[in-house]
């Protein structure tokens, strides 16, 4: 299946080049490109793409107004491009807010040159938003009635195991079985990991948490070092816990949530009352920088049986690992649902390993951690 794309950028160059890269892939093809946001509304309606690719500053309408005149109309998968500066950061968080589902960073010279692994991930960029969920964006952030109760499968006990045909065929048997709500209980720290579509899915969590919430937090989102600061800054402006980047040596506390720092990694050490932060240099083999697997597998031996560990929507499996040390040391796990996740990748991948304790829309995890964490 070829992914058709819509290129939106003022930059006669940038459209050129993105142009070839995409269309030399074999299985994407660009349909067209736009020079402002409101040529990208237009054609958007015209030409129906699987994907667009936008940039903010442009002339006559800018890049965020578009994309909000885009979801409107009719939800597509945008990926943003954003220079990596503090400014650069808080324009695509409100993209990210707007709709769009993830971002790349825009750099001209190395889109110039012949850089295969940059046009690589371009192009497995465009490929997985193009399966994103672009209708899951979550509305503004406002108390929620839960849905009325469903009657759970009755789960079947006994030595045999499924057959792979049975999986295949009862997934929401398997999600009915891990959604069975876990005992409140006394934690030391809640570890969140995330990826793409988790700006916004942490901020819809964090913003239904009270100010005096009884844990530690800490949060491992795949951002670049140039976009943490600003994300930590919104989302203490947002929150009532206290939101900031964690920082080496800085130590953990009930209503406080810190946020790895992108391009490092973090850990956390049993030290002092409630856990001590490690800041490291990532090593070159991690894909991640920060890695929810490194921050987890940390939780997982610093505090034993005593940290409740959630993954939030994202690409690929960071987290499942780090979620197996947490489950074998008698912790607990909760993953995000298909269906109001943006990318069903990390929590599909606990869920399916068996490792979720329970399986929630997000609008009712920051709900569950308020009735869950005491």
């Amino acid at each position: 299946m070829t992914v058709s794309v819509l290129v939106v950028d003022d930059s006669g160059f940038f459209r050129k080049r993105l142009t070839e890269i995409l269309n030399a892939s074999g299985n994407i093809r660009v349909v067209g490109a736009a020079t402002n946001g409101r040529e990208a509304i237009e054609m958007a309606d015209k030409l129906r793409p699987d994907v667009i690719t936008m940039d903010y500053e442009m002339p006559i309408m800018d890049g965020i107004t578009a994309v909000k005149e885009i979801m409107k109309r009719r939800p597509v998968p945008v990926l943003m491009f954003s220079s990596l500066t503090y400014e650069g950061a808080r324009v695509t968080l409100d993209a990210l807010e707007a709709g769009a589902v993830d971002f790349l960073p825009k750099n001209f010279e190395e889109i110039a040159r012949d850089n295969s692994q940059l046009q690589k991930i371009l192009r497995e960029r465009i490929l997985d938003v193009a399966r994103s969920r672009p209708g899951t964006r979550p509305a503004p952030a406002v108390p929620s009635t839960p849905p009325p109760a469903q009657p759970a499968r009755p789960q079947t006990r006994g030595p045999a195991r499924p057959t792979p045909a049975q999986r295949r065929a009862e997934p929401e048997a398997e999600a009915a079985r891990s959604s069975r709500k876990t005992q409140p209980r006394s934690y030391s720290v809640v570890g969140i990991g995330t990826s793409t579509g988790g700006p916004i899915a942490l901020q819809r969590v964090l913003t239904r948490l009270p100010s005096r919430f009884p844990a530690p937090i800490v949060l491992i989102q795949h951002m670049p070092a140039s976009f943490t600061p600003a994300f930590a800054d919104r989302l203490n402006k947002l929150c009532q816990i206290e939101v900031r980047q964690a920082e080496d040596g800085d130590m953990l506390r009930p209503g406080l949530a810190l946020l790895a720092p992108g391009g490092k990694q973090m850990m956390i050490e049993n030290k002092g009352p409630h856990g001590r932060v490690r800041i490291l240099e990532s090593d070159e083999r991690l894909t991640y920088k920060p890695c929810v697997d490194v921050t987890f597998g940390s939780l997982a031996r610093s505090f034993p049986g005593k940290t409740l560990g959630i993954i939030l929507t994202g690409m690929g499996a960071d987290g499942k690992e780090g979620c197996r040390m947490m489950k074998q040391s008698g912790s607990v796990i909760w993953s995000q649902d298909e269906k109001s996740s943006v990318i069903y990748g990390m929590p599909m991948a606990v869920a399916k390993a068996g490792l979720s304790d329970e399986v929630l829309a997000l609008d009712d995890i920051g709900e569950r951690m308020v009735e869950g964490v005491c």
